[in-house]
């Protein structure tokens, strides 16, 4: 829009009618900047440079030629680089085996690792030359853990740390994976990116990015048709995005428009309601890619059993955040001093775990509602509704097993809560092929546990190891085992 000398403020905005406006861009615009001239308007979709000059937008300016559309493409500045691939070939050999290949579980057997693939599982393997033997004797392999429904830091105004101490803790519990549905979208897509080119220690970045609010607050995303569901998708793609959060859309065809601009792109549609139940139900109806967290009631009957059993949505009840009662996190702080934890304090400044460590709150076992919703999830599985973990970044890495154990507290088999902590979430964000599980061909994503969690589900978290993208790091120090060395850096509340 023109400026107008008027020496006071004016609000402008797409239904602006007192002075010339003009719509630059199709979708949207990020790092907006004029020429030297101020006469072309430049901005970034992802990886392209659009441009636009004022006579192509303003018929006044424009000597009677015919205004130029508002520009699909740009000019892609993006570049490729490799992705980290290490050179080692690893043997991890002695060790129990849950492989997630259905029950099946390998008392004492071998797993082959080239590079970043699994090459072999199984029992009397022979090592072949050039692999490095790992003696795991008497410990447990299992797919490293993912956590979809995952929140955390990846940066700040847009700087991303060289050694981040959420990702750390994420991986000292043998996280592997995580895919966030709520973050700051210039941030973990750069993160996620330098992760995957070696150039950061971290888990697999997943994420939806920012996420696609109904509410009238500062990023609302107004969807009143499959126009605009379409241009939002479009917009989030071009960052990285794979999944989108559809937010507290206050209307069904709303949210029905987003998830027709999901299809349509091939995006997954993840949503939250609110604690509403029948905007959840109504969600399972439409074909979400998944519920995010748990069911507003207390129980569930036959109608929702019947209901939710008839598609392929899935649930991820982060029950460490449970509704209708006391959070389930705060049962792991009165029933445990995670001051004391030595994994989490090796990686977690004392200062973010002190005011919920120490100043817990204390209730009767009965006050804790989070076993009832965790009861009904397993009344869930049962009917076949795939449940995987989401421990919604309560407290870093530990409250994945947290979370596991509360599917214990449902009544989960010990493999049911480990499917649910990998393969189920693989499935979930459509990584089946590639993660979850201990076979031929997969990611080289393991935790290796000093105990073992069929005999306790408590044992999830005695990570000694763990393996990502085919590097094996110790969880105490991240010293990498083929190497001898370790990527990570100082972290700043350390000497």
């Amino acid at each position: 829009t023109p400026f107008v000398k008027t020496g006071k403020s004016i609000s402008i905005g797409p239904d602006t009618k007192a002075i010339p406006t003009a719509k630059v861009s199709r979708d949207t615009g990020d790092y907006l900047h004029w020429n030297g001239g101020s006469d072309t308007l430049y901005w970034m979709t992802g990886p392209e440079l659009f441009s636009r000059s004022l006579d192509e937008a303003f018929a006044f300016l424009a000597d009677g030629e015919e205004l130029s559309d508002e520009p699909a493409v740009g000019l892609d500045i993006g570049f490729d680089t490799a992705t980290d691939k290490p050179g080692s070939r690893i043997a991890l050999v002695g060790g129990r085996i849950i492989t997630m290949n259905g029950d099946e579980v390998i008392e004492q057997g071998t797993v082959l690792v080239n590079g970043n693939r699994i090459e072999a599982v199984g029992a009397n393997i022979e090592i072949p030359a050039g692999y490095e033997a790992v003696d795991v004797s008497g410990k447990t392999l299992v797919p490293g853990f993912i956590d979809v429904h995952w929140h955390g830091a990846q940066g700040s105004s847009e700087f991303i740390p060289e050694t981040n101490w959420v990702n750390m803790a994420s991986l000292a519990f043998g996280v592997t994976t995580i895919h966030d549905p709520s973050n700051d979208t210039s941030t973990i897509f750069a993160a996620a990116e330098m992760a995957r080119a070696g150039e950061i220690i971290a888990p697999r970045i997943f994420s939806t990015g920012t996420i696609l609010y109904g509410a009238t607050i500062s990023i609302t995303a107004e969807v009143d048709d499959l126009d605009d569901a379409l241009s939002h998708l479009r917009r989030m793609k071009a960052v990285g995005a794979f999944s989108v959060k559809s937010y507290n859309q206050p209307r069904r065809d709303q949210r029905q428009q987003i998830l027709e601009a999901g299809r349509q792109l091939d995006m997954l549609v993840v949503p939250e309601g609110g604690a509403l139940f029948q905007t959840n139900m109504t969600m399972i109806v439409d074909g979400h890619t998944g519920i995010e967290h748990s069911l507003s009631v207390e129980n569930v009957y036959d109608d929702v059993l019947q209901l939710w059993s008839q598609n392929d949505v899935g649930y991820t009840p982060t029950l460490g955040v449970a509704y209708g009662g006391i959070m389930g996190e705060n049962y792991w702080y009165q029933h445990s001093n995670v001051l004391e934890n030595e994994r989490l304090m090796n990686w977690v400044p004392y200062e973010r775990v002190a005011p919920r460590a120490r100043r817990r709150p204390m209730a009767p076992e009965g006050d804790y509602n989070h076993i009832k919703v965790a009861e009904a999830t397993k009344q869930l599985l049962d009917a076949g509704v795939d449940v995987q973990l989401g421990a919604h970044g309560q407290r870093e890495g530990l409250a994945a097993h947290w979370e596991m154990w509360m599917f214990d507290q449902g009544g989960m088999s010990a493999l049911e809560v480990l499917r649910a902590g990998t393969l189920a979430g693989a499935k979930y964000i459509g990584m089946d092929a590639h993660l979850g599980s201990l076979e031929v061909g997969k990611l080289a994503d393991i935790a290796i546990l000093d105990a073992n969690p069929l005999e306790n589900i408590r044992n999830t978290d005695s990570v000694s190891h763990v393996m990502v993208n085919g590097r094996l790091y110790r969880t105490d120090t991240m010293e990498e085992i083929a190497s001898g060395t370790s990527k990570a850096g100082p972290l700043f509340f350390k000497d």
